[in-house]
């Protein structure tokens, strides 16, 4: 197993886990400029005069869904919920926009660690499917809930965002992508669907029917599709994603306020609750079950091809 974090896995555990359980136990550091603290999986930038907390996912190996990489996030959403939440006044450095990004040439994010999954599935190991599951469904969450701050929560796509890669963007109030980047959810060619998100937050934005269509299809879409049938909010150039960021926040500044509330108003009218997500992905892990041997060397091949791939990006970076 390639985790390593303080959710390690524990058969044991596992199979005693509560749905409602913290799987990563991150350490937040409430009392200090989390800008100061090092990082090995995520770059942060807060440029205060825009208002705007950036992001970006900087994984040196496959960039994929990793402990490692989850306990780094939560411990920027636990930072920010505790100095910016509803109930805390930050009026001398205020925060209004929250940005995620990707620092990996040409890749948002891969999704899930199929490596693990495979390993997993022949194992019979459904807690550890289960664990690992659950561990994105509530990073998810409080992607999708602003992690509890009055904020708008953008996802800057530049590159391939696949599987959970796409599903992590789908939580997010907008979805920015630069004009080569390819999103899909592509589980189905080895037999099984996106469980951690996709078909809650999709459906927010195409409706039951074509939500369907669009996993059970296992389509990749250009961005520029997907700006057509309105899943990606702004459509960008290549290589301009942060600008245009820059420039919707300063050109929408008078209206944040309102913009923000339109988006509450979306996730009040169409909820997608922590218990949806946790019932889904657990099914997710009990369907993974059912994979027969051809579907799981599917799989596999599929980690190698990502392998081989992010190895060519940084060697031409």
């Amino acid at each position: 197993m390639e985790f390593r974090s303080r959710a390690a896995n524990d058969a044991e555990r596992d199979l005693v886990l509560g749905a409602a359980d913290p799987l990563i136990q991150s350490d937040p550091v409430y009392g200090s400029d989390i800008l100061d603290k090092k990082f090995k999986e995520i770059e942060l930038r807060f440029d205060r005069s825009d208002q705007i907390f950036w992001c970006f996912m900087n994984q040196k190996s496959r960039p994929s869904y990793t402990y490692e990489l989850g306990d780094e996030i939560q411990s920027v959403q636990d930072w920010i919920n505790t100095n910016y939440g509803f109930d805390v006044t930050n009026r001398h450095d205020p925060l209004r926009y929250f940005v995620c990004g990707s620092r990996t040439p040409g890749i948002y994010n891969l999704g899930g660690d199929l490596k693990h999954f495979a390993d997993c599935i022949r194992r019979r190991d459904l807690g550890a499917l289960k664990k690992y599951a659950r561990t994105c469904v509530h990073m998810q969450h409080a992607n999708s809930t602003g992690f509890g701050a009055p904020i708008i929560t953008m996802a800057l796509v530049q590159g391939d965002a696949l599987g959970g890669g796409f599903e992590h963007a789908l939580a997010f109030d907008i979805i920015v992508a630069e004009k080569s980047a390819r999103l899909g959810l592509p589980e189905i060619l080895f037999n099984l669907f996106p469980g951690m998100g996709a078909y809650s937050f999709l459906r927010q934005r195409l409706g039951r029917q074509d939500t369907e269509r669009f996993i059970l299809e296992g389509k990749l879409f250009s961005a520029e599709e997907l700006h057509e049938m309105g899943v990606v909010d702004i459509l960008t150039e290549d290589g301009m994603g942060e600008a245009a960021i820059i420039d919707y926040t300063r050109q929408n500044q008078k209206r944040f306020h309102a913009e923000r509330a339109v988006y509450r108003a979306r996730k009040i009218s169409d909820p997608v609750s922590l218990d949806e997500l946790l019932e889904v992905t657990d099914m997710w892990a009990e369907t993974a079950l059912y994979l027969e041997e051809a579907d799981v060397r599917k799989m596999e091949r599929l980690a190698l091809a990502q392998e081989r791939r992010i190895q060519r990006s940084l060697k031409l970076v």
